[in-house]
């Protein structure tokens, strides 16, 4: 294999896991999981994000980087917990990995999230991410000089290369928190715990279908967008549909959707996986290995936010989320004709407001998308 596809590909590996793996436990959390569950679905979407994207490599010869989907772990800690508890949001990931699998088969409803105003998609993610990207603020507030010291390291590390910034923060966190909380002893492996799901109407409109939203609109659609642009052109039903059943398979052990990488597909996908396009494709897969191999950890790392100060893993959160949130803001108010339309799903989303037991993503959406249907058809 390319010695440079490889590196490429381990690069992606550890910067995807790293730069985010805090949010995902953080939604888990939030969704009602026990330290045990939160660890089984670390462990369960990482590999299963990890076999995903090696298969669809090694079938369709190119590099097609598979991630969890990280707008939808902040869209979970930025929602109120199901009434039945992370039962209840398994029951969601289910269904929305089903509704996955349906956008690969179904043509028409591939065609109709693909339709969502960009100007709205982004605008509700940008809603989602806003209550997260303060918690560095809160954070210097609480904790002034661990948060400090992490705030520090990002910036630093940053000035020196982007993708290290956010690893760099979490290493400091890692020294910040072995110092100030007593590590728990034991077996830092985790162990796949199975979690009965429940279904609710409620879960489904407030959890599953916004999940299902961001999943495709901010990461699956904008996946293939990245691997056209490298000159790579699969047929995106069978890679949707793909990421659905490795979505489902990891369901019932609490993991949460996955999809189609972004960033760090163009890591593996562009000019820094070698010159030759034909031969990029192992990076994605030396990728798939890194997040195999990070799952088998998932305990360490929930053993580690578990005794943190939650304000400090929700400031690393924020820092992993700032360029998702500049990136989403900025695709909201590009365009002046749905900007209105735009503010609105964003306040929406962004306030919190819960209504008949469904998140203000799903309404601010809804909102959003009144307002610039009769904005048209009063033109």
């Amino acid at each position: 294999m390319p010695m440079q596809a490889i590196l490429a590909g381990l690069l992606a590996g550890v910067v995807g896991f790293a730069s985010s793996f805090a949010v995902v436990l953080q939604g888990f959390v939030a969704m009602g999981a026990s330290p045990s569950q939160a660890a089984s679905g670390l462990m369960a979407v990482s590999i299963a994000m990890g076999l995903c994207g090696i298969l669809l490599s090694l079938w369709k010869r190119m590099p097609i980087s598979c991630a969890w989907s990280t707008p939808g772990a902040a869209l979970m800690a930025a929602s109120i917990m199901p009434s039945g508890g992370f039962a209840e949001a398994v029951g969601a990931f289910i269904i929305c990995a089903l509704l996955l699998i349906l956008a690969g088969l179904w043509k028409p409803l591939g065609r109709a999230v693909a339709a969502i105003p960009a100007s709205l998609a982004n605008a509700m993610l940008a809603g989602i991410l806003f209550g997260l990207v303060l918690a560095p603020v809160r954070a210097v507030a609480e904790a002034p000089i661990a948060a400090l010291a992490i705030i520090a390291a990002w910036i630093i590390a940053g000035r020196w290369h982007k993708l290290a910034a956010v690893p760099a923060a979490v290493i400091v966190a890692g020294v910040i928190i072995a110092f100030q909380a007593p590590i728990p002893q034991g077996n830092w492996a985790p162990s796949p715990e199975w979690v009965t799901p429940v279904f609710s109407l409620t879960a489904i409109t407030g959890l599953a279908l916004p999940l299902f939203i961001v999943t495709m609109a901010s990461q699956n659609i904008p996946g293939i967008a990245v691997l056209s642009a490298n000159n790579y052109r699969p047929n995106p039903g069978p890679l949707f549909s793909t990421t659905g059943v490795f979505s489902l398979f990891a369901a019932p052990f609490g993991g949460h959707p996955v999809n189609l990488a972004a960033i760090t597909a163009a890591m593996c996908a562009g000019d820094g996986a070698g010159p030759d396009p034909a031969r990029r494709w192992p990076a994605a897969v030396m990728a798939g290995a890194v997040y195999t191999a990070c799952g088998l950890a998932a305990g360490m790392a929930s053993g580690l936010v578990a005794v943190a100060p939650p304000i400090l893993i929700e400031a690393v959160a924020g820092l992993a989320l700032l360029g998702s949130f500049a990136g989403a803001l900025m695709g909201a108010a590009r365009e002046d004709k749905d900007r209105e339309a735009a503010v609105i799903c964003f306040l929406i989303a962004a306030s919190g407001v819960a209504f008949l037991g469904i998140g203000g993503a799903f309404w601010g959406l809804l909102a959003g998308g009144g307002m610039l249907a009769l904005s048209r058809w009063r033109k």
